[in-house]
């Protein structure tokens, strides 16, 4: 319970604790973003250590793994910020960014199995013994197991596919029309002492284009990627062909554009890939 508790906490402070504005200036707010990780990690090993039933110091089971946790990812993202200040890797190289990413994941969780293994008396398995005792996770765990799933297929999915698809570009905007209005006026004196009209006219040319409500797209990945997840649990596969369907419908006149249409393949694929993958761990892991 108290590794799961750990995964979920550092889940929640990574992704739901920390705004925009502090991903888009990492080095700037990096003191805050590493106080959420002080904060959910204090809680977290404080009510481990009240309700745990073993006599145990509160050096071991609570200082030091908090430190080596919270300072294992200031240097982890010093270090991910400094490479890639290095290496100049641009916004449109979005599978370098999401490699980094990935491996930034993955180096903050090991440093959670390590702080388990070495501070806390967690004890690490394989993972086959893992799935094979995964039906005796209790209760609690296995709610902590579900909540991190679905983390995983939200926040933190949602976040990989941005990197992949990098910003919606100017030319995949939707053409809604042109519009051109006229502004006549006529010169009032001259037409009293001459016979005729003399006006000046302005003409206004205005081309509309309707950009995506990003909001709205994030929405359906999450329902999507959840639907997609339950009919893996149950093993209904054929009906995930029916999303893909329903989704291409909605884009259909688009999918003339090749560009939005290898645009909308990309983004489809990897949310289906982690649907179908979060699916297939939630059904080995619990049934």
């Amino acid at each position: 319970m108290l590794l799961l508790s750990l995964i979920l906490a550092h889940l929640i402070a990574d992704f739901y604790l920390q705004t925009d504005e502090m991903v888009v200036d990492k080095m700037k707010n990096i003191k805050k973003h590493i106080g959420h990780h002080f904060l959910v990690n204090v809680l977290v090993l404080t009510v481990f250590y009240l309700f745990s039933s073993k006599e145990v110091s509160i050096i071991t089971c609570l200082i030091f793994p908090l430190l080596f946790i919270v300072s294992s990812h200031f240097i982890t993202d010093i270090l991910k910020i400094r490479l890639l200040d290095t290496l100049k890797i641009s916004n449109e190289e979005n599978l370098k960014r999401a490699s980094f990413f990935t491996i930034d994941q993955l180096i903050h969780l090991g440093t959670i199995l390590l702080a388990g293994q070495y501070f806390l008396g967690i004890q690490l398995v394989s993972i086959q013994e893992f799935f094979r005792n995964g039906k005796e996770l209790g209760t609690i765990n296995s709610v902590l197991f579900i909540l991190i799933v679905l983390i995983l297929a939200t926040s933190v999915s949602g976040h990989m596919i941005k990197i992949l698809l990098g910003s919606l570009p100017n030319q995949l905007l939707t053409f809604e029309g042109k519009y051109t209005f006229k502004n006549e006026r006529q010169e009032a004196q001259y037409a009293k002492n001459h016979t005729g009209n003399r006006a000046l006219t302005e003409e206004y040319n205005y081309t509309i284009f309707s950009k995506h409500d990003l909001s709205r797209g994030k929405l359906i990945g999450y329902i999507e990627r959840l639907l997609v997840i339950v009919l893996t649990f149950y093993s209904a596969y054929p009906a995930i062909g029916f999303i893909v369907a329903a989704k291409s419908i909605a884009r259909f006149k688009q999918m003339d554009d090749r560009n939005w249409a290898e645009y909308f393949l990309l983004g489809t694929l990897t949310s289906m890939f982690i649907g179908i993958t979060l699916g297939i761990l939630l059904r080995e892991v619990l049934t």
